[in-house]
């Protein structure tokens, strides 16, 4: 009889390895087919946007369409090394393990393209979600950086990324702020909606005032700092 039972535990547990490989294995393809599919049409929607109780307002607009003070704010403010690292910039991971550890206001060391990953495929959220997510957003920020490449990064961070109540994408940001459309924006419009990315729903992109504002002032500054060091070269390459 016990060696039966051993028998039917080994039998068990195989069978729950092939069915673990299998599920893996289904996620892998899955993954990659996803990945492969926006990286022909805009993604239509996100975790974010069907959870949020404010509505959707967002109008897809193509990188051509866009002014290129917003991608340069973006970097300024975001991802100063967006062209450089590989989708992981591990110097500032490693600032962000330190500060953290050393008690103070906890930060990321996420990239412009691990905000992507987590924007398109994932869900948002702190707490213990925040560290399961983690695993996945390594993988599709893997995925993002070997089949997009830099530009489709940065043309759907552009489009999905919250830009206020309700608000997704610097179309709907521009229009909503500014009254007119991404093509345009000046220097400042671009500085001061990069400054609301990180709290969209608290932070005001119109006559900001306080941390806001400086903010924005210290991305419009550095705006030139990337066009003149041409951080921003592998978007328009």
């Amino acid at each position: 009889m016990r060696r039966k039972s051993g028998a039917g535990s080994k039998f068990t547990i195989g069978r729950l390895w092939k069915s673990a490989a299998k599920l893996l294995i289904g996620f892998i393809l899955f993954s990659v087919l996803w990945v492969l599919l926006y990286a022909l049409v805009p993604p239509p929607v996100t975790i974010t946007m069907l959870t949020d109780g404010n509505g959707i307002t967002k109008d897809w607009t193509g990188l051509s369409h866009i002014d290129r003070n917003m991608v340069r704010a973006v970097i300024a403010a975001e991802d100063g090394k967006f062209c450089a690292h590989d989708g992981f910039d591990r110097e500032a991971i490693e600032q962000a393990i330190e500060r953290n550890a050393k008690g103070k206001r906890i930060r990321g060391g996420s990239t412009i393209s691990q905000q992507t990953a987590k924007n398109v495929f994932l869900w948002q959220g702190s707490g213990w979600t925040r560290y399961i997510r983690k695993v996945p957003e390594v993988w599709f920020t893997f995925l993002i950086e070997k089949i997009w490449g830099k530009r489709r990064i940065m043309e759907v961070y552009l489009n999905v990324a919250e830009t206020g109540l309700g608000t997704y994408g610097v179309e709907a940001g521009a229009r909503r702020y500014f009254n007119h459309g991404a093509s345009k924006l000046t220097p400042q419009e671009a500085a001061r909606i990069a400054a609301i990315l990180p709290l969209p729903k608290k932070r005001e992109a119109v006559s900001p005032s306080g941390f806001t504002r400086r903010y924005g002032n210290s991305i419009r500054a550095r705006i030139g700092v990337v066009g003149r060091d041409g951080l921003d070269g592998c978007v328009y390459k």
